[in-house]
């Protein structure tokens, strides 16, 4: 799928795509895409010697991921336990998919919207990293619309720290992977505008990561 390959198979004379066999435009032209290069850039891929660990290391993060998420759901935690479990959950959901399944099948995800709503911004940027990590589920990218993540984000991106800004834009990038999702986004009141504003007085990955999701959610014509 990476565009040199790409290219020589359309310079090679071929007219159908590699994968489906249907046909390709006369001229094709290629165009990146810079949405999905953004998400692969924040994500870090597990190395072949991560990926083959013993099954007991796999064991031993699952149990670990549990007593996390115990501590951020739980009602009587202060802020210091819960930065703490957010920020050891978020190296493990980086790396981890059956992890990231099992955070949201717990209902931490609850947990860490009202994180998003606090105002220390440690936190803040803990628990949108933790949702970011989420996202990268197919399956939970619907799903975090539903529980309210867009109205989070959208006050983020008005009054956020900057990396907590930039977290955010990233976070409507990946949602915006999901077409639906594209549509809810866009016509929620404010995203669109406060993705603007970000690109035009923000820092230089706040402006990065604004101009990459607008330039997802622009796929869907209404946007």
């Amino acid at each position: 799928f990476d565009r040199v390959s790409i290219q020589q198979w359309i310079d090679s004379g071929n007219r159908t795509c590699p994968i489906t066999k249907l046909p390709l435009s006369e001229n094709p032209s290629l165009i990146p895409n810079h949405a999905l290069r953004s998400l692969i850039s924040n994500f870090a891929h597990v190395s072949p010697k991560e990926s083959s660990r013993p099954r007991t290391q796999q064991e031993h993060s699952q149990s670990q991921s549990q007593a996390l998420i115990s501590t951020l759901v739980s009602r009587s935690s202060s802020n210091a336990s819960k930065l703490e479990s957010l920020s050891r959950l978020v190296r493990l959901t980086k790396r981890d998919s059956l992890i990231r399944r099992k955070v949201t099948e717990s209902g931490a995800v609850r947990a860490a919207l009202d994180c998003v709503d606090s105002c220390n911004q440690v936190l803040q940027e803990k628990s949108l990293s933790l949702l970011l990590n989420l996202s990268l589920e197919d399956d939970n990218k619907v799903g975090l619309v539903a529980d309210g993540v867009i109205r989070r984000i959208v006050a983020v991106l008005r009054v956020g720290s900057p990396d907590c800004k930039a977290i955010a834009a990233t976070l409507l990038t990946s949602l915006a992977v999901v077409e639906v999702n594209k549509a809810t986004i866009g016509s929620y009141p404010d995203a669109i505008s406060a993705l603007v504003s970000l690109l035009r007085v923000g820092n230089d990955r706040e402006r990065k990561e604004s101009a990459t999701a607008l330039y997802a959610l622009c796929s869907f014509m209404d946007n």
